[in-house]
């Protein structure tokens, strides 16, 4: 059985802390790739991400710090995401009329347009950066596998 080094420590190619570092890197380094292709042609990653969560939401809204836990953006981040994609038209915030302290954040039809716009070109870079250096079951071996880690992971919150 091989071993690597994953942060100066050996460890065979089936232990969990191999499997983590890979997938930590290899998203470190798609998303890179993804951040800089989607800016090129006019939609950030971040905005893409925020606007994805709000247009598959209930009426196309969430409450803040719904968004907060289903973005893959810290809290903070969507926050200032959600002022920017304000500012531009694509997004609105809206005053939660039960909760004066709580928010909405609002697709706009501007912004169901961009992101249907830039679908496209983030699902051709989905492929070409990720899922076409996989088989067919190792596709299905990952999306199983993580599933079953968020489930466990939405368990123990």
């Amino acid at each position: 059985m091989r071993t690597h080094k994953v942060y100066g420590v050996d460890v065979t190619e089936d232990s969990g802390v191999a499997a983590w570092a890979a997938l930590l890197r290899t998203h470190a380094a798609v998303v890179r790739v993804l951040e800089r292709e989607m800016d090129r042609d006019g939609l950030p990653l971040a905005w893409y991400d925020v606007l994805l969560e709000l247009n598959a939401a209930p009426d196309r809204r969430l409450r803040m710090h719904e968004l907060g836990e289903r973005a893959v953006l810290s809290r903070s981040r969507v926050s200032r995401i959600v002022d920017e994609l304000a500012r531009a038209g694509l997004a609105a915030r809206e005053p939660d009329p039960h909760d004066r302290r709580g928010s909405w954040a609002v697709i706009t039809a501007d912004g169901r347009a961009r992101l249907r716009a830039a679908a496209p070109g983030y699902l051709d870079g989905i492929a070409r950066h990720f899922a076409d250096h996989l088989t067919a079951d190792e596709r299905t071996a990952i999306t199983t596998g993580l599933t079953r880690v968020l489930d466990a992971a939405a368990r123990d919150a």
